[in-house]
């Protein structure tokens, strides 16, 4: 029979996929080897007699690589081949067949394809383990008399009658060893490879689509190969046992076995990339089935929140209390759960917030509880994260996970998707029966705190009804001082912006202001989202200079995640810019921030404000001349507001940046300054500051 011929190179850009093409085969061979293939159903599970081949030869291999005198593990092999009782009698037959045709020479094409003819009727997995194993048995027979010849009297006879003394010329059969070596090596590879590809489940992945049928498209030229290789092995071997005295060193033998080394090591790269994307079709449809058995689960009625909660953890049946001790999910049953969702990045400030109003629950009544659910990447996970996840455990008051690969992917897709979490976080409500009540309550939790329990979308709903919108409903809780201030009929103003010029310039002139209509006044710097260092330091500077109040980091931070709370639930409740009035002066203010300069809202508890950014109100508090009579005549925020609305910009108006969470942004945005329709663009930071 004919030698198998390479691709001709109009096959080989047929198949301009392929990177390593130097083993397969032209049409031809493909045939020759395919009609040997006549499989008769018979399911043979081959996987226990690989284990046994890998394991015999994993005794001989780190011994033909110099260490020549090691000794043979001795452990015993507890694995069961009584199932496949049927196909060792093949693998005897093979045993005969490359014993007989490798000790008379021959053809090395011919014996494969006869081995082939052999196996007709096994799947392409069996045929190379079979094929392997039956090497495994010849070669292991030949090294076990190698090695123990010194030492056993049976051996060391047998020795003198069937092979040399091998181990007296390992030297001069180093490259012959090392090259037989890995290429045993490498068809282990490739035949564990080839079983796997037959094993895979068509429950999850179909052999007529790739990439398994990229793969399988060539299983029957890997296995070729794999069976050429154990017959070139084989009659090293043999050459080796002939040789007796006489041992040379062929150059082109020891060639040969690297060549095929090489040849099959690609196969190898080529197999195991295919697997990798089988594995990951399959990965990826477990994951689907999952994703919607959760979805399932969890949107259908059920008796209590256990169910629900087994599903988040899978197998992780315990969590971390409060006190860091370990508790069964089972003592969460038919309580009112918030899950805090979040990544390591979660800041302190919104840890210590949070806090706050969990603690007070306790002399609230109620009956909930916090578990924080991680949303990690677990292929990037090192000690730096480790570190950050075992701080954040530590500083949580509450119920969290005991290590960071506790939540089923299935169920942090669904997060993802079905709860649009990004990367701010969100904490979503249960109720004792696994409900889910709002798809993230914290906005609520920052404006009304345990009043607004159990945290339901309802009772956010009906809190905007009945709560109109006053300065009063977003720095009550910040500023202490307010209501003393409005009962003594002061203005009050709320500045931000990290322009020193512009700070001491606008608090200079609104008090010279105030002092020329004899009006009491309090001026509060409020700071600038996501600017925590320049901030800080201008705030020591501002109260240095007794510029006026500023709040401290916790404060400063909470404002303007209030703000953000604010627009994201009248967003999540379907408000839109303009309809929702409280939504209007929300955008307003982010929009102010987010633009380069300062800005001040001016407050009287009579209902009366006032706002506009840094560069209009500073230019108005120092041309207060041009107004100063209509000032007396209608009071300070009603003359402002006018001399405002004549002040023209010359200049692009505000921008408005949002931290980027699924479909909480808003899809229209008005301008602050113009009222025109802001255009919607992609901003990335990584860095607040």
């Amino acid at each position: 029979m004919a030698r198998p011929s390479p691709v001709s190179f109009s096959s080989k850009t047929s198949q301009n996929s392929m990177r390593n093409e130097h083993w397969m085969f032209d049409d031809a061979m493909n045939e020759r080897i395919l009609s040997t293939h006549v499989p008769d159903g018979r399911v043979v599970d081959v996987t226990p007699v690989l284990q046994v081949t890998r394991n015999v030869l994993r005794h001989i291999i780190p011994n033909i690589n110099l260490s020549m005198n090691g000794h043979i593990d001795a452990s015993n092999d507890q694995t069961n081949l009584s199932a496949v009782d049927g196909a060792l009698d093949a693998l005897h037959k093979i045993c005969c067949e490359l014993s007989c045709k490798c000790s008379r020479g021959g053809d090395a094409h011919a014996t494969t394809m006869a081995i082939f003819n052999m196996l007709s009727s096994y799947s392409w997995g069996a045929k190379a383990v079979l094929t392997l194993a039956a090497f495994a048995v010849n070669f292991g027979e030949f090294w076990l008399i190698a090695q123990l010849c010194t030492s056993n009297s049976l051996a060391k006879s047998v020795a003198l009658l069937k092979q040399p003394d091998i181990l007296e010329h390992s030297q001069t059969l180093k490259s012959h060893f090392d090259a037989l070596s890995k290429l045993i090596n490498a068809m282990v590879d490739v035949t564990k490879c080839i079983v796997e590809l037959t094993e895979l489940p068509s429950k999850y992945i179909s052999i007529n689509e790739p990439p398994l049928s990229t793969a399988m498209a060539h299983i029957h030229t890997a296995t070729y190969w794999i069976i050429s290789s154990v017959v070139a092995c084989a009659r090293k071997i043999t050459g080796l046992v002939g040789m007796r005295h006489e041992f040379t060193t062929s150059t082109s033998e020891a060639w040969e076995l690297s060549s095929l080394a090489h040849k099959v090591s690609s196969i190898h790269e080529h197999l195991q990339s295919r697997l990798r994307l089988c594995y990951e079709r399959i990965d990826e449809k477990k994951l689907m089935e999952a994703f919607e058995h959760f979805k399932r689960t969890i949107e259908t009625p059920q008796v209590d929140n256990l169910k629900i909660l087994q599903n988040i953890f899978g197998k992780e049946e315990n969590l971390l209390n409060p006190d860091r001790a370990e508790v069964y999910i089972n003592f969460l049953r038919r309580k009112h759960i918030l899950l805090l969702i979040s990544d390591l990045d979660i800041s302190q400030e919104e840890i210590r917030v949070l806090e706050v109003v969990y603690k007070e629950r306790v002399s609230s009544g109620l009956n909930y509880e916090i578990i924080w659910l991680p949303i990690v990447d677990r292929t990037t996970w090192n000690d730096g994260y480790q570190q950050k996840f075992s701080t954040l455990q530590s500083i949580m008051p509450w119920y969290t996970v005991s290590h960071h690969v506790a939540i089923e992917p299935a169920v942090i897709k669904y997060i993802r998707e079905e709860w649009g979490f990004v990367k701010k976080p969100i904490a979503v409500t249960l109720n004792p029966q696994g409900k889910v009540l709002c798809p993230n309550a914290l906005s609520m939790m920052w404006m009304w705190g345990n009043s607004a329990f159990p945290f339901s979308s309802e009772k956010e709903q009906s809190f905007w009804k009945a709560k109109p919108w006053t300065l009063e409903l977003l720095v009550a809780r910040l500023e202490p001082n307010l209501p003393t201030w409005v009962s003594q009929q002061k203005v009050v103003c709320f500045y931000g912006g990290v322009e020193m010029e512009w700070i001491e310039s606008f608090t200079t002139a609104t008090k010279g202001v105030a002092m020329a209509l004899d009006i009491g006044i309090e001026m509060v710097y409020v700071g600038k989202k996501n600017a925590r260092e320049r901030v800080k330091k201008i705030t020591g500077l501002i109260k240095e200079k007794q510029l006026s109040h500023a709040w401290e980091d916790d404060n400063v931070w909470f404002f303007w995640n209030l703000l953000e709370s604010m627009l994201y639930s009248k967003t999540q409740h379907g408000k839109t810019f303009e309809n929702d009035f409280i939504k209007q002066e929300v955008m307003t203010m982010l929009g102010y921030d987010s633009s380069k300069n300062g800005w001040a809202v001016f407050y009287t508890g009579l209902g009366e404000m006032v706002k506009a950014n840094g560069e209009k109100v500073l230019s108005t508090m120092e041309s207060f001349g041009e107004w100063e009579k209509l000032a007396k005549q209608m009071g300070l925020i009603p003359a402002l507001r006018k001399k405002l609305e004549g002040v023209i910009k010359h200049h692009h108006c505000t921008r408005l940046i949002l931290p980027g969470n699924s479909d909480r942004i808003p899809e229209r945005v008005q301008c602050a300054e113009c009222g025109h329709l802001m255009e919607l663009n992609f901003l990335y930071r990584c860095c607040a500051e």
